[in-house]
């Protein structure tokens, strides 16, 4: 199941940030347990680069990130672990 929902996560921000990085990592396993994972839902770490990024300051990078996964917010994720940098960033 996490791996259609990684899949997901990977096409809408595909689509809303056409990143030129996009990384993915489901870190739900270690949360095993975890009063927030007993719903189903899932945490996540994702590295994101993005030409969208430059001449934004970080909250508004993230706020970015959740509109680009919009309702999976609420449905699939339960934590999400953002790094999002413009290209001349990237190191």
């Amino acid at each position: 199941m996490n791996a259609d929902r990684m899949e997901r996560i990977r096409d809408a921000l595909q689509q809303a940030l056409a990143p030129s990085v996009l990384e993915i990592e489901d870190d739900s396993h270690r949360h095993a347990g975890h009063a927030g994972a007993r719903d189903g839902r899932g945490h996540f770490n994702v590295h994101v680069v993005s030409e969208r990024f430059t001449g934004l300051g970080p909250l508004a990078r993230h706020r970015a990130v959740y509109a680009a996964l919009g309702a999976m917010m609420e449905t699939d994720i339960h934590a999400l672990s953002i790094r999002a940098l413009a290209p001349s960033e990237q190191g």
